[in-house]
């Protein structure tokens, strides 16, 4: 029970950090503020992070929040390469909606300067462990293609959603970054399909 209760006040932490961040800025939110919003302690915001910067990393652990809501919602029924649609288009959809350019690309700044675990690259996350199980599940029902291994469509995915994010960052979201991507993704997709 304590580790289910120390998931739920990291979690807290963390939502409620991107909620402020979203709301008035990176610069502008106070780690005090944070604390007041998760209606948690000082001492366990400085249990789980050094510093406001620390949090930065933690926007992954914002993205597998959702993933996770969107496994209990999918529908079964679903093909492969539909539920692989769907999680895209729901993630980056809130992407657009709760995540602001000038963290998404902070995110972007720190993987790419961190020295160590890269928090984006992490493979036991939940992302990673849901894109793997729906691939799996996809070849073995013959809608993907076997040719290629499980590992690289999960990596070549990965890239492909990673690539988007940070073409919207560079081009400043002057596009919608979920509309955009619900059109391009089925083309990079149909290389997959058996």
């Amino acid at each position: 029970m304590a580790r289910k209760d120390s998931r739920n006040t990291k979690g807290r932490i963390v939502d409620a950090a991107w909620e402020l961040f979203y709301e008035q800025g990176y610069e502008q939110t106070t780690i005090d503020e944070i604390v007041e919003r998760s209606e948690t302690s000082k001492g366990s915001f400085y249990h789980y992070f050094d510093g406001k910067d620390a949090l930065l990393s933690s926007l992954s652990y914002l993205f597998d929040k959702k993933y996770e809501e969107l496994k209990d919602i999918i529908d079964p029924e679903m093909n492969s390469y539909e539920k692989l649609l769907y999680l895209n288009h729901e993630l980056f959809l809130m992407i657009e909606n709760r995540v602001s350019l000038d963290l998404l690309a902070r995110l972007f700044s720190t993987q790419l300067t961190t020295v160590g675990e890269k928090h984006l690259l992490d493979h036991n996350r939940t992302y990673f462990r849901i894109l793997r199980q729906y691939i799996i599940e996809g070849q073995k029902r013959g809608q993907l293609r076997s040719d290629f291994s499980v590992n690289e469509i999960m990596k070549a995915y990965a890239m492909y959603e990673r690539a988007i994010l940070y073409d919207w960052c560079l081009c400043n979201g002057e596009y919608s970054l979920y509309q955009y991507s619900d059109k391009m993704l089925p083309m990079f997709l149909d290389n997959f399909k058996a």
